[in-house]
């Protein structure tokens, strides 16, 4: 189970990788431009075409392991095996609600998530861990939200993993339905993406706690 602390840290980095997706042109292009600094076009002139949970979900889960690999840890989702790639139900709660929160509509930013951004930008710059953090995340955005949703599942289905009741390495569409993929717990990282107390309650209040 999450703390109240990695809460706070999985919402704020899931509202910067919708930013990203969001993005025009390459992601890292505009790494914390705020929602009203960004012309909004229509969904037919963004590069990857339409957001939606099931490529979320993937980008969410890429982003992770990419970290993991790096021994860093960002995000706290735990992942089970779905129909279509890998899925969060922590994620999926907390999208929700930052929706209910009115930070984020449908999968765009709101102006009221524009003081995340600038928050997450200082972390950023005032710790290398941090740093670390929010580049790999820019960097597997870059790669995979411009491409469209199915295309991005069938990545996630193609990375082999070792899992407990395996011998070797198995690609995850050949994992049962159900079965956990990815436990960010029982993994061991050399930093994670840590803020101080007083940042904490400022990046809580921001996303509406």
């Amino acid at each position: 189970m999450r703390t109240p602390q990695q809460m706070t840290v999985d919402r704020a980095l899931l509202v910067y990788l919708l930013h990203l997706a969001g993005s025009f042109g390459n992601a890292q292009d505009r790494s914390f431009e705020s929602p009203q600094d960004r012309s909004f076009g229509n969904a037919q002139d963004r590069p990857h075409g339409l957001m939606s949970d099931v490529k979320l979900q993937q980008l969410a889960f890429l982003c992770e392991l990419q970290l993991f690999d790096k021994r860093l840890k960002g995000f706290h989702f735990e992942f089970f095996r779905y129909a279509y790639g890998a899925f969060s139900k922590d994620l999926d709660n907390d999208l929700l609600s930052l929706r209910r929160k009115e930070r984020v509509e449908n999968f765009s930013l709101s102006e009221k998530a524009a003081e995340v951004l600038m928050l997450l930008e200082e972390a950023a710059k005032s710790d290398e861990r941090n740093a670390r953090v929010i580049e790999i995340i820019q960097a597997v955005a870059g790669t995979y939200a411009p491409r469209d949703g199915d295309a991005v599942t069938k990545a996630v289905e193609a990375v082999e993993l070792i899992l407990p009741d395996q011998l070797g390495q198995i690609a995850i569409r050949d994992v049962s339905f159900h079965s956990t993929i990815l436990v960010p717990s029982r993994i061991e990282v050399d930093a994670e993406f840590t803020l101080p107390p007083a940042t904490l309650t400022r990046l809580n209040a921001a996303l509406g706690y």
